[in-house]
């Protein structure tokens, strides 16, 4: 049994800093492994020829994985221990990581991604619960929270990039190999660096409450997902929404009836707790519909190649990385609430960038927008902070269940809906009455549901097929500058709802117990 480490609550566990960097490496490698998959998915599709319903579940079945056992796995951490299910975790992603060696068939790929999603449950939110617990100190914590935010941003924007090179250079299992000597150096240095935590008081084990989590969480993902292929009016989508409200409604009244649950819903009584959520959901939404939307610009309209378009996008990062760990201190003069809010007010001019620039959208304009959505995404520094300390020690790892829910959430809501204003714009401004005249009626609806699938029409055409093109070229731009007017809307409410939701003395030097 892992010892109980005692820190003082005025000096925080004494090797804090050092178990950060392990934090941050992990959490470095889990996010990049979100993002390498977009890279390697062609040449995993070309060796393994996928069929369709196959290739769309190696996509969804590591976020479906992940949502449904954040719940179950953060509460059993908070009673197993929290270094334990850390620990754990790494072991699982990296062990999986080195079986896709083995992979001969899209099966295998599948459950692959889908454990991969179970080592993902296990790591994230963890990370978060172990912070609180490592850093007494509201304000390192802080920091603390300012360095894991930054890593999450560099993640995200490396994964393309760090594929792109891997693949080109070896095959698609590098992708995932790479993985493999992190996670045991991980492993080694995190049994050494980490103190165990845990909840003193637990209570009893809900089942029942876990079984509907799971189901809930599992069919909410997977109707936010198809509602943006298929459409929300679709009988799968409303299924599931049934299926999800259901589930959900019923777990959220037994964690309210119980003394003990599994989630402390009741956080969200909590004004700055509430606010927190808030700003991580909306911006979670609105960054991944336009990672989705302007990677395809930039590689469709622009011509650039995979890796170039990594490379492209890496200001973003850039900007978010640098201004994540300086908000703390800004937060320290000026109020968190302000912090809070103004980042999201920056956001909101890098997504209104877009909109206002000249048409067409140049590079440059699309760069600045960048650098500034980058840079307002340190707000999640400060959100997440606001979280943690708005928590009681105690219930820290359904603080951060809940935070990670949240990004899970609002990416799948930024596909699903801004996605799909994106596309509806995109189709009404296709040369429809051409399209009919030259090509078949599957052509038409290859070229209707994607500016890929228009692309690939036009070229079968031939020397017809370019103005065909450069019309969809155009309706897409169209789309991706109507998705900035609808990324600052979005933020431009968050601010307004965190600025009203956040005390005026919100404090992060100020720790609940």
């Amino acid at each position: 049994m892992t010892k109980q480490i005692t820190v003082p609550a005025e000096k925080g566990y004494r090797r804090r800093w050092a178990g950060l960097a392990v934090l941050s490496a992990s959490l470095l490698l889990v996010v990049m492994d979100m993002t390498i998959l977009n890279v390697a998915l062609p040449a995993l599709a070309a060796d393994l020829r996928p069929g369709s319903v196959e290739l769309l579940w190696m996509v969804d079945v590591y976020p479906l994985v992940l949502s449904g056992l954040l719940v179950s796995v953060t509460a059993l951490g908070d009673r197993w221990g929290r270094k334990r299910m850390l620990l754990t975790g790494f072991a699982v992603f990296g062990v999986v990581s080195a079986a896709v060696v083995l992979a001969a068939n899209p099966e295998t790929v599948i459950a692959l991604r889908a454990l991969l999603g179970v080592g993902g449950a296990m790591i994230m939110p963890s990370t978060l619960s172990m912070i609180r617990a490592m850093f007494a100190d509201p304000r390192e914590r802080a920091t603390a929270l300012g360095v894991w935010s930054a890593m999450a941003a560099v993640g995200s924007a490396l994964g393309p990039i760090l594929g792109g090179l891997l693949v080109e250079r070896f095959s698609w299992q590098a992708a995932f190999l790479v993985n493999v000597p992190v996670m045991v150096v991980a492993v080694i240095a995190g049994a050494f660096l980490l103190p165990e935590s845990r909840n003193p008081t637990p209570g009893r084990w809900d089942f029942p409450g876990t079984l509907l989590s799971m189901a809930g969480m599992v069919a909410l993902v997977y109707a936010i997902k198809h509602a943006g292929s298929d459409g929300f009016a679709a009988p799968a989508t409303l299924a599931a929404f049934a299926v999800a409200a259901l589930c959900l409604g019923w777990f959220a009244a037994r964690c309210l009836r119980r003394p003990d649950p599994l989630l402390e819903i009741r956080l969200f009584r909590r004004p700055a707790f509430a606010a927190g959520v808030v700003a991580a959901l909306s911006t979670s939404m609105a960054m991944a519909g336009m990672m989705l939307l302007i990677a395809q610009w930039m590689q469709l309209v622009l011509g650039y190649s995979a890796l170039q378009t990594g490379l492209l996008l890496l200001p973003a990062a850039v900007a978010g990385g640098v201004v994540a760990p300086l908000t703390p201190a800004l937060a320290a003069r000026t109020g968190a609430r302000a912090v809070l809010a103004g980042g999201l007010l920056l956001s909101a001019a890098g997504y209104a960038a877009l909109f206002l620039a000249p048409s067409p959208l140049g590079l440059g304009w699309a760069t600045a927008g960048l650098v500034l959505i980058g840079a307002g995404m340190g707000s999640l520094t400060i959100a997440s902070a606001v979280i943690m300390s708005s928590s009681p020690a105690a219930k820290s790892g359904s603080a951060a269940a809940i935070e990670e829910t949240a990004y899970e959430l609002g990416g799948a809501l930024g596909v699903a809906v801004l996605g799909s204003v994106a596309a509806a714009v995109y189709r009404a401004g296709l040369p429809v009455a051409r399209l009919t005249e030259l090509v078949a009626a599957g052509g038409e609806a290859a070229a209707r549901e994607s500016l890929a699938g228009a692309l690939a029409v036009a070229a079968a055409l031939g020397a017809e097929g370019a103005q065909v093109a450069e019309e969809a070229r155009r309706a897409f731009v169209t789309a991706l500058e109507t998705f900035g007017l609808a990324g600052a809307v979005l933020m431009l409410a968050a601010a307004a709802a965190v600025w009203l939701l956040a005390p005026r003395t919100l404090d992060l030097s100020a720790s609940q117990h």
